[in-house]
């Protein structure tokens, strides 16, 4: 049914959906789809059956219909659905009308979220700056994912190795830390090799068994189809046929960051992830991340993928947590360069005029 104006600010709209049994999944356990909807866009979406009353501003309304249809798409092509694809399309439509051209989206019509699937599971990008980093990672040959903690830049690395892997396109994945988050030298600590960087490249592990069987990532450690290393048993090699992953870059130096690019062998690809705000390095150390991106930025085969914190999509306090400390440094910054206005502004104290 077309939008009945109420008024120049106001309208609504009501949707019908075909398939009973994927409406009453559109909606969610007792209506939370719907519940986020309303709270997120500021409309109000009643259910009658397969059909919803959507009322509102009218861009919101109309931004409402394009989440609804987008979510009803993904259930008719046999995906489940959860609370965070909800507040995924929701990011990825309010992007698309605040930034009127979005290369990977189509203007105000369906959302086409870039995908990374393996036999165990899809994943779906769920913020604009998700969405071109898995695009990215299918272009370029070496790829940056900088930004604060909780934004996917890892987890979306290893599904894109995995997913490269199970489609033959690489022979190898290989996964590599820097081991200084303890400030513990490897020798004084316990037990092998393996047994002493374990725990730095825990989230690795982590994000390949949410990717693959448990059974297929040990048979593929053992044979040495993915190997975990920490960044020093880099030098000297060339690694071919691979997608190579370096997490945590932002604790490398200047010499190891070089080491590590300059390894890059044929039918390649190198993602490098980090967090610039998160350097453990001993002070006055230069961060390799910080500078291979300031030097590297614009390369033909290079792309950069910014994250902040609006695409944090872990638990929403994580975002506020990120929203903070980065008020605090820019608090830091203005006092120790005296900027008495900067301060205020960044206190918010500045008196009205």
């Amino acid at each position: 049914m077309p939008p009945h104006a109420d008024n120049a600010l106001a309208s609504q709209l009501e949707l019908a959906f075909e398939d009973n049994r994927l409406a009453a999944q559109l909606y969610g356990d007792f209506d939370q789809n719907l519940a986020l909807i309303e709270q997120r866009l500021g409309v109000s979406a009643a259910p009658r059956g397969n059909h919803v009353l959507i009322k509102g501003a009218s861009g919101a309304v109309d931004q409402a219909r394009r989440v609804l249809e987008s979510l009803y798409e993904s259930l008719e092509e046999g995906r489940s659905l959860e609370i965070s694809d909800v507040d995924g399309v929701i990011r990825m439509i309010e992007t698309e009308d605040s930034q009127l051209t979005l290369p990977t989206l189509e203007k105000k019509g369906k959302v086409r979220m870039a995908q990374i699937a393996t036999r165990k599971s899809t994943i779906i990008a769920r913020t604009p700056a998700q969405d071109a980093y898995m695009r990215a990672m299918d272009r370029a040959e070496l790829v940056f994912g900088v930004g604060p903690a909780g934004t996917g830049k890892t987890y979306l690395a290893v599904a894109h190795a995995a997913s490269l892997l199970e489609r033959g396109d690489i022979n190898r994945i290989i996964l590599s830390r820097p081991a200084v988050e303890a400030g513990e030298r490897l020798g004084f600590l316990p037990g092998d090799m393996k047994e002493k960087v374990d725990p730095y490249l825990r989230p690795l592990y982590d994000a390949l068994y949410d990717m693959m069987k448990p059974e297929t990532v040990e048979r593929c450690i053992t044979s040495g189809i993915i190997e975990v290393a920490p960044l020093a048993f880099m030098r000297g090699r060339t690694l071919a046929n691979a997608v190579v992953i370096l997490d945590e870059a932002q604790n490398t130096t200047s010499m190891q960051m070089k080491m590590f690019l300059t390894r890059l062998g044929e039918n390649s690809k190198m993602i490098v992830t980090g967090d610039p705000s998160q350097v453990d390095l001993p002070r006055g150390e230069k961060s390799g991340l910080i500078e291979a991106v300031h030097l590297l930025d614009g390369i033909e085969g290079v792309h950069v993928s910014r994250f902040n914190d609006k695409d944090v999509v872990r638990h929403a306090l994580v975002g506020r947590i990120v929203r903070a400390y980065e008020a605090d440094s820019q608090r830091r910054i203005a006092e120790k360069e005296g900027d008495t206005s900067g301060l205020a502004r960044t206190l918010g104290t500045l008196p009205r005029t």
